[in-house]
């Protein structure tokens, strides 16, 4: 063999070697990133059912809270005197309630998740406290069913938030302004005290708060799938504070609303 052919062998046997060591750093090369992908998936599953458990678990414990102050208030004559036996003691849990909301939705960047979750349960006493009166304007089963058909109200369009595919963002203008609408109306109605236009009220007060409850479930999970991406740990548990909260606040208003339809329906 001379000296040219076997240049030419050894140039063939090299490029055949550098060709199955460049397909063979390729073939690592995908596999790495595919590993990559498959481990950030499961991260954003795992991070997006955290979120969503905690929301249902957290508003569960405040609607709880809630429940539980309201029937410690009406079986206690003391705390009855003291807070409705006082009107300026009514007007001052009615600011801290809506002080704490406030709080919590515009400042939650700035809150701790602790710090976030403590006031909202602090919130869900102040509302436990004022609650307590319906017992004074309801029969205990009259209030009981209506909870009842809450729940299932509520469950059944978060269900349906949760699982839809249709994109339900279009509604959330519409509610915010028909809520506008419904509390306007409900002002002019106390002083003008008209029994048809409080049920007209009472009926567009349920389907907006249905209406809320499927869209507030779906705004929440949509946080939930890129809560991680936003680049704080923390981040997370301050969406599950908000969700909680918004949800929590969607049920006591659609359960308050119902409650009133089934008050008239026994009157």
């Amino acid at each position: 063999m001379n000296d040219y052919e076997e240049f030419k062998d050894n140039y063939s046997r090299n490029s055949y070697d550098a060709t199955a060591y460049d397909r063979g750093e390729r073939v690592t090369e995908n596999s790495n990133r595919d590993r990559y992908a498959q481990s950030a998936s499961a991260t954003k599953t795992l991070v997006f059912r955290g979120v969503m458990t905690r929301v249902y678990l957290w508003m569960t414990a405040a609607l709880m809270l809630t429940a539980a102050t309201a029937f410690l208030t009406v079986s206690s004559p003391a705390l009855l005197q003291l807070i409705y036996g006082n009107t300026a003691a009514v007007w001052v849990l009615m600011i801290a309630e809506l002080g704490l909301v406030m709080g919590v939705s515009w400042g939650i960047n700035r809150l701790s998740p602790t710090q976030a979750i403590t006031l909202f349960l602090i919130y869900s006493v102040l509302n436990g406290l004022t609650l307590a009166s319906i017992f004074f304007a309801y029969s205990a089963g009259t209030i009981y069913q209506a909870f009842a058909a809450s729940a299932l109200t509520f469950g059944g369009m978060s269900l349906f938030g949760y699982t839809t595919k249709r994109d339900l963002s279009g509604l959330g203008g519409l509610l915010l302004m028909a809520l506008i609408g419904l509390i306007i109306a409900s002002v002019i109605n106390i002083f003008w005290a008209n029994s048809t236009f409080d049920a007209i009220i009472t009926y567009i007060g349920v389907f907006i708060f249905v209406g809320l409850t499927a869209y507030d479930t779906q705004r929440i999970k949509a946080m939930s799938e890129v809560a991680e991406v936003y680049g704080d740990a923390a981040a997370p548990r301050r969406v599950a504070v908000l969700g909680a909260l918004s949800l929590y606040l969607d049920f006591i208003n659609l359960f308050l609303y119902i409650l009133r339809l089934f008050g008239r329906g026994r009157d």
